[in-house]
């Protein structure tokens, strides 16, 4: 049996098939400016890579920002409960989540069966998310891929006023105007964003087992300074960013299940 998740995000474009055996292939890409056709997207390219498609699929469940607009989807669930379900399904003592995405962040509570009890959404700010690292990197003219290995090179801090993103975007540029090392600057707004982030954490229960999921948990440099400020390692799984398109392929596969009385 098969089943797949699509996570349409703000920024990325996520897919899984799930099958009896575990994960059979994912799929992360850029969210364009039609839903639809970026869900189309990434069902075909999971297609290509499995051989499988869309009618060896059971189940399909829809989430993220544009989960009503997946026209495949047999059903859609918030990327909060996805996140608990994939981030359980990794790992199941893990009790806290920090979900980084591409435009906001959330603090989550699960239980043993990795249902959602309490949840903290920083929403009001892109200062800490995705767009956020994408316009610092614009700024300070380097990939993305290196924001994170970057900023570990660092030999200080250079303290930040703000998080905002617009404020933090003119700071970053008056620094580097003045010669700071880019590797300085960066492990400032890490610095920064790593307290917001412990912030938030802090209004939730925080328990000894966690996990970072979205695509900020790739970088290197911001998964070591949340690591610093809560005084514990987080459990990562592989693909961190694939983790609430993975909680919607279970979700689907339990709704087929139920539904056949199974």
């Amino acid at each position: 049996m098969y089943t797949a998740g699509i996570d349409i995000g703000s920024r990325g474009a996520k897919g899984v098939i799930l099958g009896d055996d575990g994960i059979t292939t994912s799929f992360v890409g850029e969210t364009g400016p039609d839903s639809p056709g970026t869900a189309v997207m990434v069902f075909e390219n999971m297609s290509k890579q499995s051989g499988l498609v869309l009618g060896d699929m059971s189940y399909v469940v829809a989430t993220g920002y544009g989960r009503i607009n997946v026209p495949f989807a047999n059903d859609n669930v918030s990327e909060i409960s996805c996140h608990a379900k994939g981030a359980h399904w990794y790992f199941p003592n893990v009790r806290t989540i920090l979900d980084m995405g591409g435009q906001d962040c959330k603090a989550i509570n699960v239980n043993d069966k990795g249902v959602v009890t309490k949840f903290i959404m920083n929403d009001k700010c892109a200062g800490g998310t995705g767009r956020f690292m994408e316009i610092i990197a614009g700024v300070l003219g380097i990939p993305l891929q290196e924001v994170g290995p970057t900023s570990l090179r660092s030999e200080q801090n250079v303290p930040f006023s703000t998080v905002c993103a617009i404020f933090a975007k003119s700071e970053a540029m008056g620094m580097l105007k003045k010669g700071v090392p880019k590797a300085d600057i960066l492990a400032g707004l890490h610095e920064a964003i790593a307290m917001r982030c412990y912030n938030l954490l802090r209004r939730v229960n925080i328990e000894q087992e966690f996990t970072i999921t979205g695509g900020i948990a790739k970088n290197v440099g911001m998964v070591s300074k949340i690591e610093l400020k809560m005084g514990m390692t987080p459990v990562l799984a592989p693909d961190p960013q694939i983790i609430g398109a993975l909680g919607a392929a279970i979700f689907a596969r339990e709704r087929y299940l139920a539904k056949q009385g199974g």
